[in-house]
């Protein structure tokens, strides 16, 4: 199920590729990823704002049966196995977390919020490229650390899958698209006089 990235009609509403984005439980075993759609992923991660532009990221990127992803698909738990091996592309996510000859002082202590907004670019891009993405972190991040020799200043903190997903977001795990509304969410803002933006 090819994921549509398309401009919304309506300026003013959220844009379709954040209302329709969802965790594939399952990706297409027959969809690949060429080198070009991987550079521009690691272009939209390398693209996105840091602390002091620290850009605290590294990234381990592993196409479906090359020689990284045959080293990396052994240090995944089974539960993701199951789902994670049919993914075109797996790329391990590291943040810079320490100075690599000071580890006692932190590199930037911003460096996961950072991480987390390159793999937010990169989620972004893979849909515009008609892709989806999983999140995950069942995996051995002391194994992937040692195979790949991450120094220590760098963290093993989490694992993206890219692909084609093999079902529409009515696949998706009961209750996982749910989410809190707009007032749960806001700890504190100003009382709007517009019963439409202070409600949802």
């Amino acid at each position: 199920m090819v994921t549509t990235c398309s401009p919304p009609d309506d300026p003013g509403e959220l844009h379709p590729a954040l209302t329709g984005r969802f965790s594939p439980q399952a990706f297409d075993p027959r969809s690949t990823m060429t080198e070009r759609q991987v550079d521009l992923l690691l272009d939209a991660a390398r693209l996105a704002p840091s602390a002091g532009n620290s850009q605290p990221w590294s990234f381990i990127a592993a196409l479906r049966d090359d020689v990284v992803h045959r080293r990396l698909m052994p240090l995944l738990a089974p539960s993701s196995t199951r789902w994670a091996a049919d993914a075109s592309l797996l790329v391990v996510n590291l943040a810079h977390a320490r100075v690599a000859d000071s580890p006692e002082w932190q590199y930037s202590e911003f460096s996961q919020y950072d991480l987390g907004q390159a793999v937010a670019h990169m989620t972004m891009q893979a849909l515009a490229l008609g892709l989806a993405v999983r999140q995950f972190r069942a995996f051995d991040r002391d194994a992937i650390a040692r195979e790949f020799e991450v120094p220590t200043h760098m963290d093993v903190t989490s694992m993206s899958a890219f692909g084609v997903a093999a079902h529409d977001i009515a696949g998706s795990l009961p209750g996982s698209r749910s989410r809190r509304t707009r007032r749960d969410v806001v700890w504190v803002r100003a009382e709007s006089p517009d019963e439409s933006t202070a409600e949802g």
